[in-house]
């Protein structure tokens, strides 16, 4: 029997990256809200603003996600990766606007580690997932990598391997065999990591794009890519790279 989906809004997806421009008209009606950080306190004050930890969960007024970078509320993107990502994952469909994303419908969460610069630390990409995976998040899309081996970052997918969250992981942009030469990341050997190249509009592997025949899963379009970016409300650019491709992989997860 086929069966056709459009997603889903139950589905939490966490873009952990640059933040994501939660006002973008193309992704605002899939921006996640966090239900107990939301509406009105027992003193009518607004949850989202009222300086609470009103879900008890450790961050105050966490209504979109979590700026890990300034340790705020507030994951808006300064880089424009973080959007053009979260575009290709679950942009809204039929709305008059000039993209959408994989997955019509889907609840995007917004985790931001990677500063305005697009650099950030391990220590914040390791809150990041766990802050994720804490609040509900099933799919985590991982546009970025570097660095060498980390136990502790290994130790966080693997725990959110045991809650039954997919990590979706770009397999890296250096044109190497990853099976010699790995990527972190996307080579941890953990069984919910996706590791995504890049091919291009006609099949083929982008000149750039790292591969393995042991160490990277699938391709996905990564070249010349459409998508919001976060310089305006009614931005979009076209990027290239495995950071495009991964989010085509985490909105299929997320169908």
């Amino acid at each position: 029997m086929l069966t056709i989906t459009q997603g889903s809004k139950d589905i939490l997806l966490a873009v952990i990256d640059t933040g994501i421009d939660y006002n973008h008209p193309d992704l605002k009606e899939n921006i996640w809200t966090n239900p107990g950080e939301s509406g009105l306190d027992a003193e009518g004050r607004d949850k989202s603003q009222n300086g609470l930890d009103d879900d008890e969960n450790g961050f105050i007024d966490d209504l979109h996600g979590w700026d890990f970078v300034n340790n705020d509320n507030d994951p808006m993107d300064d880089n424009r990766h973080g959007t053009h990502c979260a575009g290709t994952i679950g942009a809204a469909a039929n709305d008059g606007h000039a993209h959408v994303g994989v997955a019509w419908e889907v609840s995007l969460m917004a985790c931001k580690f990677l500063s305005g610069d697009g650099w950030g630390y391990t220590s914040g990409a390791i809150s990041a997932i766990d802050f994720a995976v804490a609040n509900g998040a099933r799919v985590l899309s991982n546009s970025w990598g570097g660095g060498g081996y980390s136990q502790s970052l290994y130790d966080a997918i693997v725990r959110a391997r045991d809650a039954g969250v997919i990590f979706v992981a770009a397999a890296g942009n250096s044109g190497l065999d990853t099976d010699s030469q790995p990527n972190y990341p996307s080579c941890y050997d953990v069984e919910n990591i996706i590791s995504v190249a890049a091919i291009d509009r006609n099949g083929l592997l982008a000149s750039w794009s790292n591969y393995g025949r042991d160490t990277v899963d699938v391709g996905a379009p990564g070249v010349d890519i459409f998508s919001s970016v976060s310089d305006s409300d009614s931005s979009y650019a076209y990027y290239s790279g495995t950071s495009m491709a991964t989010p085509h992989v985490s909105g299929v997860v997320a169908l």
